[in-house]
Formats: structure tokens, sequence, C-alpha cells
């Protein structure tokens, strides 16, 4: 995706990311504990780890199921990062008693219920680009206001498709039923990786000596590893091979094909990000609810002033379709991929309801300063989204 909505400002280049002090995040809650309940609310600060390890170090130190601990979010194992946890019928006193590795127990307070995924209002991002020019803060800045005006383009990004970029391919293969190509899509091509076991395990695959490939796998390619082992014994039957993948990772596959596809509208409409038609359905950034355009000029104002914004698709097969030209668009992406909105009414827990998802979202709480070589970002977005899409525009990687 090489299109930005500030393509008239030159980025300011630079690398993140350097060590962990360089990207921090902080949820920001969607309510507060009250201080009463069997359920303790952590505010834990952790680096290197991801959430689910910091779950499950937590839950085995204190003693609790890891299908017990609430987490409102995902976050990443780069850099340092602060959010909520719930635990059952564990003191506040012996949370904060715990050592743990990579993770600070900042606060615990009693609370009534578990926490749920998607109970949090957003996040908060510190983050510091190093290797930048003199005026990099003033490009900076002049791309800040263009974003805070018309509203960060909300794609999903790389970081959705995995490490070769194929978790999309593996997702569409699997819904048009072309486990075949699943299977393909997921071994990878022997250019997008720089380990040379893991480039010579894929090319003995595309050589069709499964056996070999299987013998070369580096041990860290589980799922590749026994994907293969299946396929070995059942070389006819891709579909019944294609099952040692765990359910989990199949539904991430075709999430990641959601999230390509809702990337792709989203390209098409970057130009008109704050704008909506007639027929589009719009998002209300109040309260997430949604309704159908039907007279685009009358609701024009609510667009300019950020009340509510033109959304894309999350294909699913009880998705809200929207009418007129943007339904030729989407229904037009589909077709080109061969599948409908029934395609995605799978079986075995992998059926996929669809959503409808706001085009551009709004970027708050900015703060730009230099730091000696450096340039440090502050900002917030709304759950959902990825600081990336802020990077993206800011930097204009090449």
């Amino acid at each position: 995706m090489h299109t930005f909505l500030t393509r008239d400002i030159p980025g300011i280049g630079g690398i993140f990311k350097e060590t962990a002090e360089d990207f921090r995040v902080t949820e920001i809650p969607l309510y507060e504990p009250c201080g009463d309940g069997e359920h303790t609310y952590a505010v834990i600060e952790k680096s290197g780890i991801t959430t689910l390890e910091a779950v499950r170090r937590i839950a085995r130190t204190v003693g609790v199921g890891e299908r017990d601990v609430g987490y409102a979010g995902m976050k990443d194992a780069r850099g340092i990062t602060r959010q909520t946890i719930s635990l059952p019928r564990v003191a506040p006193e012996q949370l904060l008693r715990s050592e743990l590795p990579g993770i600070k127990i900042v606060s615990a307070v009693r609370h009534k219920n578990k926490l749920k995924l998607g109970h949090l209002r957003g996040n908060r991002f510190r983050i510091r680009i190093g290797g930048v020019d003199g005026d990099a803060g003033t490009r900076a800045a002049a791309v800040l206001a263009v974003l805070e005006k018309r509203g960060v383009p909300n794609f999903f990004g790389e970081q959705r498709y995995g490490a070769q970029g194929n978790s999309h391919l593996i997702g569409g293969a699997m819904l048009r039923g072309d486990y075949g190509g699943a299977i393909n899509a997921l071994i990878g091509e022997p250019d997008r990786v720089t380990d040379e076991r893991w480039r010579l395990a894929i090319e003995a695959f595309k050589a069709g000596d499964l056996e070999k490939s299987l013998g070369v796998f580096p041990p860290h390619c589980r799922t590749a590893r026994e994907l293969l082992q299946k396929l070995v014994r059942l070389p006819d039957a891709p579909e019944k091979a294609f099952r040692a993948v765990h359910p989990r990772l199949r539904k991430l596959y075709l999430s990641a094909f959601q999230s390509e596809l809702f990337d792709r509208v989203l390209a098409e409409r970057l130009d008109s990000l704050d704008r909506v038609f007639d027929g589009d359905v719009a998002y209300k950034h109040d309260n997430g609810a949604c309704f159908l355009v039907t007279d685009a000029a009358a609701e024009a104002p609510r667009a300019s002033l950020f009340e509510i914004s033109a959304t894309g698709p999350m294909f699913g097969c009880r998705m809200k379709e929207p009418e007129g030209e943007p339904l030729v668009r989407e229904r037009r992406l589909l077709e080109a991929e061969g599948l409908t909105l029934q395609s995605f009414a799978l079986d075995g827990g992998l059926r996929m309801e669809g959503e409808r998802r706001p085009l551009r979202v709004p970027v708050k709480e900015i703060g730009i300063e230099t730091d000696g070589s450096g340039l440090v970002l502050e900002f917030s977005l709304p759950k959902g989204s990825y600081a990336t899409t802020v990077l993206r525009e800011v930097m204009k990687p090449s």
C-alpha cells in the first residue's frame, strides 16, 4: 500500500522501535474499578512479552486458571505497554507483592465483574522516531494537523498479515474451499524469509519433496511442521491435512483476509475519507451505531464535525450492506475473489458474521518534541486502530 492521505507533505523518514523505550502504549480504560467485588483489576506494565504470555505468568503465580483472567485488549511484545487485567478471588495485596519477570504490577483495585475483551476506550502512544533531520518536527506537525482535521485512515496495515505477509492469502483460499492453495500460501515463499533452513524447507516443498521439507523446517515453524506431518500421510486430502492447523490460527487467517479486503476499500476511498455519499453505511463516533445515508448533503455537516464517518466492510454472512454505488464497489470486490457474503457462513466455529468499520478514526492529545537526533510523538487513538497508521503518514516509508 503506497498511497498516503497527506501525500503532499514530505515524510520525515527515520526508524522506530530501536529500543523498548521507543514505543510506549498505555491503555485508556472504559471505566475505573469501583473498589469492591470478587475481581481485582490490576494495571500491569510489561516489556518483551505478549499479553497472553503475561496472563500465563500472572495466572500461574497467583494460582488461577488462565481462562479466568480478563483483559480488554491485546498488546504487542515489543515496547513498554500498560494495560488492565482482572483476576478472580485474588487479593490486591497478593498481586502487589508478586514478583514477575518482565511484568510490573502498577496498581490493584477490586471490582465486581470480569474485564471483557473490548472494554477499553482506546490507547495512548508515546513513540520515538530516530535518525531524522532538523525540520522533521515541522513536517510531522503539518501531517498531524491534517490527520486531526480529516481523520486517520483506519488501515489494518502490514502487521495484520503475518511475518511473510501471507495470512490473508491463506484465509482467502480457505473461504474459496481451495485447501491446496491454503497450504501453499501457509508454507509461503522462499524469498520472504531470511532464515536459511526455513528458506530451504520452503524450496523443498515447492519442489514437491514433502519429507525433505518436513525434515528441514526449523522447530519454531510449528504450524508448518504439524501441517506437513499430516500432509505426508494424506497427500491427496489437503482439506483433511489442513485440520492440523489450530482453529485459533484458522480464525486468524480468515480475519486477516477480511482486513485486507477492508484495506483495499479504504485505499479506494482515501481522497474522500472525510465525506459520506448516498448509500453509505455511516458510523456514529459517539456510540458506534451505524445507519444508512439517504441524503448525503444533509449529513455533510456532521461528517465535517467528525460526528460521523463512512464505513467499509468487514465482510461476513450477516454484515449490513450499503446501497447504490458503495454497494456496487463492495460486491465487485467480492465477485473478483469468487465469493459472496454467504461464503463467510463457515461451520466448525469459523462462521464470520461480519460488521462495518469506520474508514477513519480521530487522533487526539497530540504532542511533538525533539530528542537529540530523534522526534517523540504522543497521541491517542480509539480501540481497534493502530499507531502504525499514524506513523505511516508521518514517516512515509518507501
